[in-house]
């Protein structure tokens, strides 16, 4: 197939707020080895590119500084090496960057089909969450039935994503989130308890339930004190971004003493290999859940490429509910 030579995307212009992305004629890339060419259909929006777009979260040096971390679309070229994909397959793959465009590279272990009888909007928003959740949840944090898990922004794309996960692995699941409308959407996916942060004393309630035996954040600053807290003994705290801040103060005696582990991570920076690895394990655990119906896709809203600063207007807001995407391919 030939590709035109050049693409609309959104960049950004200079690090500052959603008004920054600026729509440009950029060159098509062209695969190495081991990478395959998607036409988009759809891009997720991502906290990760917000932060990209204010200057806070640099691409690794070999990306693309296209902002996009995850996308769905049609496979439309092969680099060497590349054998499970051909063209024409629809996939939806997680991005080292790049998605805000017509076209996006991605190493082709770091595709998955889409579900079958799956919109490709709804498959747009399942790499980032998906892979960020089973690696931190499961991979990382080793979630297993009977536990209580606790996930901070429960209303979040990584929030709705980790409730219904861990719901389906058998977990005990509890949610943090700011109104109560948001709350009723945590019960409603499967939440045992969800907790208005803002009138509710999360720690109080979980202590009151024995402790969390797994708590993801991504809040940081004072929740950091008040998760180790809430945790029960030999408890996991699973930090995956500081929206308040990465630094506090904290008693290690008391992590020590009450065998705790704090660990978390950042999915972008991690080699190929390592997102291999969780790709296929998203494929042999999540894809099920997806198939059966105990994992669905929980939409806020749709905007055109161009429309790029409005959806990040819109991520950065408190109001949203789940995945925002952009629709790139009419």
């Amino acid at each position: 197939m030939t590709l035109s030579h050049s693409m609309l995307a959104m960049e950004i212009s200079a690090p500052g707020g959603p008004d920054v992305l600026k729509p440009v004629s950029v060159p098509v890339p062209v695969p190495r080895h081991g990478q395959i060419i998607i036409r988009v259909a759809y891009a997720g929006v991502n906290r990760p590119d917000a932060l990209q777009r204010a200057g806070a979260y640099a691409p690794p040096p070999s990306a693309s500084p296209l902002p996009g971390l995850e996308c769905s679309g049609t496979v439309v070229e092969v680099g060497p090496g590349v054998t499970r994909w051909q063209i024409g397959d629809k996939v939806c793959a997680l991005l080292p960057g790049g998605g805000y465009a017509e076209y996006a590279a991605t190493p082709a272990a770091h595709a998955l089909p889409v579900p079958t009888g799956m919109s490709m909007r709804d498959a747009a928003c399942l790499p980032e969450t998906c892979f960020t959740v089973w690696s931190n949840v499961v991979m990382r944090g080793g979630l297993t039935a009977g536990e209580r898990f606790l996930v901070h922004g429960g209303t979040s794309g990584i929030g709705t994503t980790a409730i219904q996960i861990a719901r389906a692995l058998g977990a005990r699941v509890f949610a943090t989130a700011g109104t109560d409308e948001k709350c009723k959407v945590c019960t409603d996916l499967g939440a045992e308890v969800a907790l208005n942060y803002r009138s509710e004393d999360f720690t109080a309630a979980l202590k009151a339930e024995g402790g969390a035996n797994l708590i993801l954040d991504m809040v940081g600053g004072g929740y950091i004190e008040r998760n180790i807290k809430a945790l029960a003994d030999d408890g996991r705290l699973v930090q995956i971004a500081f929206l308040q801040g990465a630094k506090a103060e904290l008693n290690f005696a008391e992590v020590m003493m009450r065998r705790l582990t704090i660990t978390g991570s950042t999915l972008r920076p991690q080699s190929d290999l390592a997102k291999a690895r969780i790709a296929a394990e998203v494929e042999a655990h999540v894809w099920p859940m997806l198939a059966n119906g105990a994992l669905k896709v929980v939409h806020d809203s749709e905007y055109d490429l161009n429309d790029a600063p409005a959806a990040h207007w819109r991520i950065e807001a408190p109001g949203h509910v789940g995945k925002i995407v952009l629709k790139v391919e009419n």
